[in-house]
């Protein structure tokens, strides 16, 4: 499988998955009972890997173990993934969250609690990294292994949510011409280098939510319980009190967890829904919007334009229009 299989498991395994190699790299297609995914690998650099990772599942279970000599640089542009940290707590890495990892912890289940994630991994096999980064510039002030044990503190990743520092590094990669993707993802894979030299980890390590396993669980199944039936509202204490939490941990966690409060997430759940049934179905935009809990029609009609952008009757338009297409 050669250098692009290596680096694309370092960042995923489990499930069924099939590498199709390309000139220059390979894709990883990946899928297990929860759905599917896929990872566009580039080589940057001898070492350096650079792979464009979208995941429309609910979780993966990784088998991989790394070695000595790993350093990855993720970077979360859509979506949402749970990750494992000591003493049996989760941090979240979502969307502008950029994580720095050694994958020592990279062996277990992985859960999306959004159902998707979508982002770019940077990743290094620190000895070849260095000789060949050396090679092309000579000089390079950073030093990969002092900058590994500078993030990488006993194990844990360091996450540094809403990263805008990081964030112009990685959306310029996205939209690249053939011509130049070579030579332009080696400068920026270098110009992140030398932004994460000059970071202070510290303040930011500092400010990192961790959220116990007992609480995740407990909220995770009061997520679950107010998705079963879209027609009936629970207030936070009547959720807080039935799954044993107070109510201010029980809207702290859910945050965490989800990305949004409860009541937001839940009018999200139900407006994708909704866009679902206009999409796969015929009935009538008024009874869509009693079947996701909307007595009133012109209260849906608001409530989906808030959250979808077009009212119901537009959105099931253009969806018509662009399947006859």
């Amino acid at each position: 499988m050669g250098e692009a299989g290596d680096v694309l498991s370092c960042v995923m395994a489990g499930g069924e998955g099939v590498v199709e190699e390309r000139p220059g790299g390979a894709v990883l297609r990946v899928k297990n009972d929860t759905g599917e995914g896929s990872m566009a690998f580039c080589q940057v650099f001898d070492g350096v890997g650079l792979s464009f990772n979208d995941f429309r599942l609910d979780a993966y279970d990784s088998g991989f173990v790394a070695g000595p000599d790993m350093l990855c640089i993720d970077h979360c542009r859509e979506g949402r993934i749970e990750q494992p940290v000591a003493g049996g707590a989760y941090s979240y890495v979502a969307s502008g969250d950029l994580k720095i990892d050694d994958r020592s912890r990279h062996t277990g289940m992985f859960v999306l609690p959004l159902g998707h994630y979508r982002g770019i991994t940077v990743s290094f096999d620190l000895a070849r990294a260095e000789r060949s980064i050396a090679q092309a510039l000579g000089g390079f002030p950073v030093d990969l292994r002092a900058l590994r044990d500078r993030f990488c503190r006993g194990g844990d990743p360091f996450i540094m949510h809403d990263a805008p520092g990081a964030e112009h590094i990685f959306c310029e990669l996205y939209s690249v011409p053939d011509e130049i993707r070579a030579t332009y993802f080696q400068l920026k894979v270098l110009e992140l280098l030398l932004f994460l030299q000059v970071l202070d980890p510290g303040p930011v390590r500092e400010r990192r939510p961790y959220f116990y396993r007992a609480q995740v669980e407990k909220v995770k199944a009061a997520r679950d319980f107010m998705v079963s039936d879209l027609t009936v509202e629970h207030t936070i204490d009547e959720l807080a009190d039935r799954f044993d939490l107070p109510p201010t941990a029980f809207k702290t966690c859910f945050k965490g967890v989800y990305g949004l409060p409860p009541y937001a997430y839940l009018r999200t759940f139900r407006m994708e829904r909704a866009a679902a049934l206009l999409r796969e179905t015929d009935l009538r935009v008024a009874d869509i919007g009693l079947a996701v809990g909307y007595d009133s029609p012109s209260k849906f009609t608001a409530a989906f334009k808030a959250v979808i952008g077009q009212t119901p009757t537009v959105h099931r338009r253009d969806r018509a229009r662009y399947v006859r297409r």
